[in-house]
């Protein structure tokens, strides 16, 4: 057999292995993304859905402020959260990397994640409860003098930005670790010989290194946080919509689909953005 055959028939071979996860892509995504983004050149004429070509949708969203504003309250709690969770993530990875001793370190990861095994839903209830005026909260600090009143905390920004946080620090932890841990203690040898002490190390040598890491957690938790609907309609209430409330309130009271499509493909271009921005930062790390 020729060398040409064999290349032939072992791209045939890896077609073969490729096949069934393409067409899963293109029949559960390409598809109904398609057919969404048609869609959102549609009209909505009283209760018919109308195939005429227009940007009338979008040209509604950035000529309603209410609609700008949700996208902006989108964002702005997506890079709260984003940069919140980073701030303690970081240490806890660094703890358990650095300070666990090794034999422990896959029990601290487990309970770490603890949160991943309960409901999404179940969480952001027991946030609601925790957070509320008479809960444990308010109670602590009203006990200790902190406060004479309790605060409003729960059907807030602030709520909001509380249970994605307890989320999405587990994530980022798991991220970051990975990266940790496989850094070789020669870097920090070599950084001591030039006479770096453990700042200049930090910051010269093993954050640069981890970046990696928390620019995958970072977008992970950017995507996963934007996108939700659940957690600020159960912590944020109705006080501050954000971009998948409004979507929701598209589909659920109006029943316009054309515009909630547009709003929906909005917020993946955001998505898009983000996700160019990471690619090019670690694409730079890897040089």
């Amino acid at each position: 057999m020729t060398a040409t055959a064999l290349e032939r028939r072992e791209r045939r071979k890896a077609w073969g292995f490729a096949l069934p996860a393409v067409l899963w892509t293109v029949a559960f995504f390409l598809v109904p993304f398609l057919y969404m983004a048609a869609i959102s050149f549609w009209k909505r004429e009283g209760r018919e859905i109308v195939a005429v070509w227009a940007l009338d949708n979008y040209a509604a969203f950035f000529g309603k402020p209410h609609l700008l504003k949700a996208l902006f309250n989108s964002l702005e709690v997506t890079l709260t959260v984003t940069a919140i969770s980073i701030l303690l993530a970081y240490p806890l990875a660094w703890i358990i990397a650095e300070r666990v001793p090794r034999r422990w370190q896959r029990f601290a990861l487990i309970m770490a994640i603890l949160p991943f095994w309960t409901s999404y839903v179940v969480r952001s209830y027991s946030w609601l409860l925790v957070l509320s005026k008479g809960g444990v909260v308010n109670q602590a600090l009203m006990w200790t003098g902190l406060i004479a009143e309790p605060l409003e905390l729960s059907a807030t920004r602030t709520g909001t930005v509380i249970g994605f946080v307890h989320f999405f620090v587990m994530l980022l932890t798991l991220t970051i670790y990975a990266n940790l841990v496989q850094l070789s203690p020669n870097y920090r040898r070599a950084a001591a010989d030039l006479g770096a002490n453990g700042f200049q190390t930090f910051w010269h040598v093993i954050l640069p290194l981890t970046l990696p890491g928390i620019m995958v957690g970072a977008f992970l938790t950017f995507v996963l946080c934007i996108g939700d609907y659940i957690t600020p309609q159960i912590l944020g209430g109705n006080n501050e919509l954000v971009l998948p409330q409004v979507i929701m309130l598209q589909l659920g009271r109006r029943a316009d689909f054309p515009m909630a499509a547009a709003l929906s493909l909005v917020l993946m271009v955001v998505v898009t953005i983000a996700y160019l921005a990471c690619a090019r930062w670690l694409k730079m790390e890897r040089t």
